[in-house]
């Protein structure tokens, strides 16, 4: 496989080419890592990002594909670094602090629920269904990427999505009509 324009570029040091998968990649990793099982709430996702992105840039010259494919590489990387975040988080024994709620906002496209509720309906899926939604549908990997990041095969990737989005629809089905009564 040989690296496309941009990874090279990137590979060389070239800044526009880091700015670029940047630009593609960052908001999506924050996201992402956010919406992940079992993180350390003292560790912020900005923090593990950036620590991605430092490793990123440290293993670049080893990193053979595309730009498209790089965010499969890159999520790989950070799902490490919050795995050891994780690991970490057990032996220092932190407390999490309560989160301010996000109330809903309407907008021309789409609502924005509270967060409480969304981590409620969150709560019911596996750990590695949640992984998986949160890597395709919040962020918008592909299947090849999100299996890449999260160390699945792509048909664990798309089992995995397939009862969580089964799981989802029931529940929120359920809250439908607990909320009607």
């Amino acid at each position: 496989m040989t690296d496309d324009a941009v990874v090279a570029a990137a590979k060389r040091g070239d800044q526009d080419a880091w700015r670029r998968l940047y630009r593609a990649h960052a908001g999506r990793l924050v996201l992402w890592l956010e919406t992940r099982s079992g993180t350390d709430r003292a560790v912020a996702a900005e923090d593990v990002a950036s620590q991605a992105w430092l490793t990123a840039a440290a293993k670049v010259s080893d990193y053979h594909g595309n730009e498209d494919e790089f965010g499969g590489w890159l999520f790989g990387i950070a799902r490490r670094i919050a795995a050891n975040a994780q690991r970490r988080s057990g032996r220092r024994r932190t407390d999490p602090v309560a989160e301010t709620p996000v109330q809903p906002i309407e907008g021309p496209e789409a609502t924005v629920y509270d967060s409480a509720w969304v981590s409620e309906l969150l709560a019911g899926l596996t750990p590695r269904e949640r992984d998986v939604v949160a890597c395709v549908d919040v962020v918008g990997l592909s299947v090849a990427d999100a299996a890449r990041a999260l160390g699945l095969t792509p048909v664990a990737v798309r089992v995995a999505r397939h009862r969580a989005l089964r799981r989802l629809r029931r529940d929120v089905q359920l809250a439908t009509l607990v909320s009607a009564s």
